[in-house]
């Protein structure tokens, strides 16, 4: 694939981290990489955001982002806040478009969960998605509660008429409890998408030569990883 968006089932689950490895497994390919931000919400002008992490993390990507706002709330309501224009999903499709003509894979990491409000009329990541023809990484929690959201954010994918290459665990813990060993067998009927990726929790605080060399390792060879990707027995 060219072009493959990033989206959760919730925030705070790994999206950034999972995009920087799925990165750094295609840079260590030799392929050239955009990563695309559409909206980046809870960072001021100067702090680093998640392109400027997907960046220290994998390496030499091309980073977009098409709007920040500085207040940590959904696209929509940020920007309102902040009386900056929001960003619509023809805006998303055309940038990505553009990324698509001049890089081997372009990686666009959503807002929070796949149905978060991107402006005032509605429209979300997966209308974005839909328009680029684009499929739709899930990046999911490892634990109790995970299979209610993954089904429903693959509900969802399929009411968009959306393809999805399967789903990746964002921050899979050093020592997984019960729900968390049982939803490696569970998540992918939840999907209905195969499970192809771990990224072990913590791993945004590796050095960048370490996660680089790790990364490749964390993830299924759909998604451009070493072929090392096993799933726990």
């Amino acid at each position: 694939m060219s072009v493959l968006f990033v989206t959760g089932t919730g925030t705070e689950i790994g999206k950034t981290v999972t995009t920087a490895a799925i990165a750094a497994a295609a840079l260590a390919r030799g392929r050239s990489v955009a990563v695309l931000k559409p909206a980046q919400t809870g960072v001021t002008a100067h702090e680093p955001g998640d392109v400027a992490e997907v960046e220290r993390l994998a390496g030499p990507v091309t980073g977009v982002e098409l709007a920040r706002y500085p207040e940590p709330l959904a696209p929509a309501t940020a920007a309102l806040r902040a009386c900056l224009p929001p960003v619509g999903p023809q805006d998303i499709a055309e940038a990505t478009a553009k990324l698509a003509a001049s890089h081997d894979l372009v990686l666009v990491e959503g807002a929070g969960g796949l149905l978060v409000r991107f402006d005032a009329d509605g429209h979300t990541l997966a209308d974005a998605a839909r328009l680029a023809e684009a499929p739709v990484l899930v990046v999911a929690q490892a634990g109790l509660g995970t299979l209610n959201a993954t089904a429903l954010t693959a509900l969802a994918l399929r009411s968009y008429g959306l393809d999805s290459p399967g789903v990746v665990i964002g921050s899979w813990p050093a020592e997984p409890d019960l729900a968390s060993r049982c939803n490696l067998a569970d998540l992918p009927d939840a999907a209905g998408a195969p499970l192809l990726g771990l990224v072990p929790e913590g791993s945004g605080g590796l050095a960048p030569q370490a996660f680089r060399a790790t990364a490749p390792g964390w993830l299924a060879s759909a998604l451009g990883g070493s072929g090392a990707f096993r799933i726990p027995s």
